[in-house]
Parts: C-alpha cells; sequence; structure tokens
C-alpha cells in the first residue's frame, strides 16, 4: 500500500514539474501567441493616435446653403445625430451624439472623443474611414451627415429657385 502510494506522489509530482515547463517566455501573457501579439503591438503605432490633416481651404462639393442642420443615422443600439455648421461650402462638425450606444460597442469612444468629427472635416462630408470594432456605427454617422449635407442641399436648391423667380 505505501509503495502505490509513494508511486502516486511521485507521478503527480512529476506532472506538476512538467506542467511548469509550458509556461510562456513573455511577461503576462498566458502563452506564446500572445506574448508575440503583445510584443508586437509594442511596436506598432496607433493609427487613431496621428493627427488627421485638414485642409483649411478644402470645400464640400455641391451646392449647399449656408446654416446648421442636423441629420440622424441610425446606429448599434439607437440613433446617431451629427450637426454640420456650413459656411460658404466650408463644413464644419459642431457635434456627433448618440442614444443608447454602449460603451461596450466600438464608436462610443469615437463619437465621444470626437474622432468621428475629425475625420468628417477632413473629408468636407460623408466619405470617412472606418473605425475599428465600430462598422454599424460608422454607418450611421455615414447616414447622418449624407441627412444632414441633403438638407443644405435641398436649402440651397430652394433658394436658387426662389432667386430665379424672382429675377423674372
Amino acid at each position: 500500500m505505501m509503495r502505490k502510494t509513494a508511486t502516486a506522489v511521485c507521478g503527480a509530482a512529476m506532472l506538476a514539474m512538467g506542467m511548469t515547463g509550458c509556461a510562456s517566455t513573455f511577461e503576462g501573457s498566458g502563452s506564446k501567441d500572445a506574448a508575440s501579439a503583445e510584443q508586437l503591438a509594442m511596436r506598432l503605432d496607433d493609427p487613431w493616435a496621428q493627427e488627421m490633416a485638414s485642409d483649411a481651404r478644402a470645400k464640400a462639393e455641391g451646392a449647399l446653403a449656408d446654416g446648421v442642420y442636423t441629420g440622424e443615422g441610425k446606429g448599434m443600439e439607437g440613433p446617431i445625430t451629427v450637426t454640420l455648421l456650413v459656411q460658404d461650402n466650408r463644413i464644419s462638425c459642431l457635434e456627433t451624439a448618440q442614444e443608447g450606444e454602449s460603451q461596450s460597442r466600438g464608436g462610443y469612444e469615437a463619437i465621444r472623443d470626437g474622432k468621428f468629427a475629425t475625420m468628417i472635416e477632413a473629408a468636407q462630408g460623408a466619405d470617412i474611414d472606418a473605425v475599428s470594432g465600430a462598422t454599424i456605427t460608422t454607418a450611421g454617422v455615414k447616414q447622418a451627415v449624407e441627412d444632414a449635407l441633403s438638407q443644405a442641399e435641398a436649402a440651397a436648391a430652394g433658394a436658387t429657385a426662389s432667386q430665379g423667380g424672382e429675377a423674372r
């Protein structure tokens, strides 16, 4: 009986020693793949940390009436609104907001931190890049910008039509 117990204890000790040899070689990770990903992440620049260049002379395409326009798009968990200021066919993003988007969604931070607003101003329209992990939120922001710009275009068309009627 003593022999079986000693064999079992030795076997358990050998197994425990063998398992410790499987540990990762990089601190803070659980596997070699995770270590590689962490090491790679430490070497790569964050693409969202870069400043977006905006050309102060760039203007939006099409005829837009000056004014403030608010458009709405559909986000992951509720509506997204974008408020634009149009002056001399130049777009400035006054506000991006969402209702119901949670912090666990990728676009929450991009809206809160003004990344979408910066991209809208740089693009001078709805042609913005998707934010990683926020595909649906990005689509909602694009919808909201297109909605606001369609209002500005309609106002410009209405102003042109009324001016044409007065000139006759």
